[in-house]
């Protein structure tokens, strides 16, 4: 049980680098225009695969907290959405920005883990793993997006210098363009990685 504890601690520890790495290099996010399409869903996806509800949870904690970081520290026009710490053309952030940036990044990797254990009874391990990725991403991308019209319409019109009528088709279109590449981004890539490292969590006795 010990030596589990261990193994655990050391796969965590594994995925949590992998976010620091990405989030310091432009593998992370790739900015296109007012938004990024991101990378950064993927190690928390696998984390849920590969260690269940819990660990992807937090593992996702630490994608909305490196999210938070670099919205602070290295703002751009729609930083405010990610951070309360910042103020971009006198426009700040607040309270809602930290359920943005947070809440559904720990769903992301707790659903994953949930999604994936659901499936793999039923379809076998590499079609549950692209079906996991696909739901968990475009949730992930639904939720974040919709929550940025819920709470901050008015400032995200002003930022990006457009009318606030605008704004829910703007929406809709990065649902439906960014948020697609990343949701086939991770069903091909999450089966590929899983097929790949699998055998090695196996043998480590974390995939169960």
């Amino acid at each position: 049980m010990q030596n589990n504890s261990i193994r655990q601690l050391t796969l965590t520890a594994f995925f949590i680098a992998i976010q620091v790495v990405m989030t310091l290099t432009p593998i992370g996010y790739l900015p296109i225009g007012a938004i990024s399409i991101t990378t950064m869903h993927i190690p928390v996806i696998l984390s849920g695969i590969f260690l269940g509800a819990g660990h992807g949870a937090l593992i996702g904690f630490v994608f909305g907290l490196t999210s938070m970081l670099r919205a602070t520290f290295s703002p751009g026009i729609t930083s405010f959405l990610f951070s309360p710490f910042i103020t971009v053309g006198g426009i700040s952030g607040n309270f809602y920005s930290l359920i943005i940036v947070f809440g559904p990044r720990i769903l992301l990797g707790w659903m994953s883990g949930k999604l994936f254990r659901i499936l793999r009874k039923k379809i076998g391990n590499l079609p549950s793993c692209a079906v996991t990725a696909a739901v968990s991403t475009i949730t992930h991308t639904i939720l974040v997006m919709g929550m940025i019209y819920l709470f901050f319409a008015p400032q995200y019109a002003q930022a990006l210098n457009i009318s606030r009528d605008a704004v829910a088709g703007l929406i809709i279109g990065v649902i439906t363009s960014n948020g697609i590449l990343e949701t086939i981004l991770a069903a091909i890539v999450i089966p590929a990685l899983d097929k790949a490292l699998w055998p090695i969590v196996r043998r480590m006795r974390l995939g169960d």
